[in-house]
């Protein structure tokens, strides 16, 4: 492949989210080069919709291919993402990096000694009313950005019962895997990535587990209870280096409103994100002409996000050079903090990962 070639990407995955990414793969320009999948249903609707080989073996697909996007359940993340690694693809590798930590770690040990480049699909990084927020702290226009107020609460979202959603074993979590993460490295992104210090959690399972309540935005089959083995909402409070600090609310489901604001302060300035609508307000005081407040309500154009964050992957592809955006360790870290809040939790007090590098952890495992 050189530079004026339009990669040759494949989907490892060939659920909704692959159809997803290979669609706008498509828009993109870059060569749809195959889908992998081990059900035999799952192959036939895609090389039926976009005219491409299918693979059951990886092996096969990965001789065909210049990149892949995996969008497996997060228990096989592992196996296709250092295999690909191995193979000298390029990866983008959906949120979460794992299902556990130390499968994290292990796709982070590849990605080290990899040649490919490897990215990890946190794309709310991409909407335009945080790139704005982004460009404006870079300016320094919030002084010292100090804390993070991140919800990411649905009323009623809980996914079927009895989907890879819903299984430890599968998922290695609920809300806090499966949508606590986008909050989480958002929230460590605004603060720059600082080191993580501290963690203090409690997850909750009050509503998943339950036939006698209303389910109004469930999606997928519903087994019922007995399909349900995970967290449905938590809270948390995360202590980083040099005093910076988020509070997290997560919630499939709650008895509340829905919430997707993200408050970030600073000492000069604060601003308010709201994911779902994509608002974006900046608020700031002065002294000149007299004491005062100003709120700056911030029009952005609406963009596709996955369409953004591939557009970047898919340069890097071409490039070989990463863009030290969306890299592994940063995934680590925050699978450093999931991890952290489900011990919490189970351990019922702070858990601590002062000077606990996230090198060192990709360095360090060898389960």
């Amino acid at each position: 492949m050189n530079a004026d070639t339009p990669p040759s990407v494949g989907i490892v995955g060939l659920g909704n989210i692959g159809h997803y990414h290979a669609d706008r793969l498509v828009e993109l320009g870059a060569t749809l080069g195959g889908g992998l999948d081990i059900q035999p249903d799952a192959r036939s609707r895609f090389g039926d919709k976009y005219g491409v080989d299918t693979y059951e073996e990886k092996e096969a697909m990965f001789e065909a291919v210049d990149a892949v996007i995996i969008t497996t359940p997060n228990r096989f993340h592992e196996e296709y993402a250092v295999a690909a690694l191995d193979a000298g693809l390029h990866v983008l590798l959906e949120k979460p990096l794992a299902h556990s930590l130390e499968s994290a770690e292990r796709i982070a040990a590849a990605a080290k000694d990899a040649d490919g480049v490897c990215m990890v699909g946190f794309n709310n990084r991409f909407g335009n009313p945080v790139r704005v927020l982004k460009n404006y702290q870079a300016e320094g226009r919030f002084g010292d950005v100090h804390h993070v107020e991140a919800n990411y609460v649905r009323r009623r979202g809980i996914p079927g019962r009895g989907s890879w959603f819903t299984s430890e074993d599968v998922a290695g979590g609920g809300s806090v895997i499966d949508i606590g993460v986008h909050a989480i490295d958002l929230s460590l992104y605004f603060l720059d990535y600082p080191e993580v210090e501290e963690v203090s959690a409690i997850t909750r399972s009050d509503f998943g587990n339950r036939d006698d309540y209303a389910y109004v935005e469930m999606w997928g089959d519903d087994v019922g209870p007995e399909g349900f083995d995970v967290d449905d909402s938590a809270s948390a409070f995360i202590r980083c280096a040099d005093g910076r600090t988020i509070s997290l609310e997560v919630a499939w489901a709650a008895n509340r409103p829905t919430n997707d604001e993200f408050y970030v302060l600073g000492t000069d300035a604060g601003a308010l994100f709201d994911r779902a609508s994509h608002d974006l307000t900046f608020f700031e005081s002065g002294v000149g002409g007299g004491n005062h407040l100003t709120d700056t309500d911030v029009e952005t154009q609406a963009n596709d996000t996955h369409k953004s964050e591939q557009k970047l992957f898919l340069d890097a592809v071409r490039t070989g050079e990463h863009p030290g955006l969306n890299t592994v360790e940063e995934g680590l870290q925050v699978q450093r903090v999931i991890d952290a809040i489900y011990r919490s939790s189970e351990e019922g007090n702070a858990v601590s990962l002062a000077n606990v590098s996230v090198e060192a952890a990709g360095a360090s495992s060898d389960d």
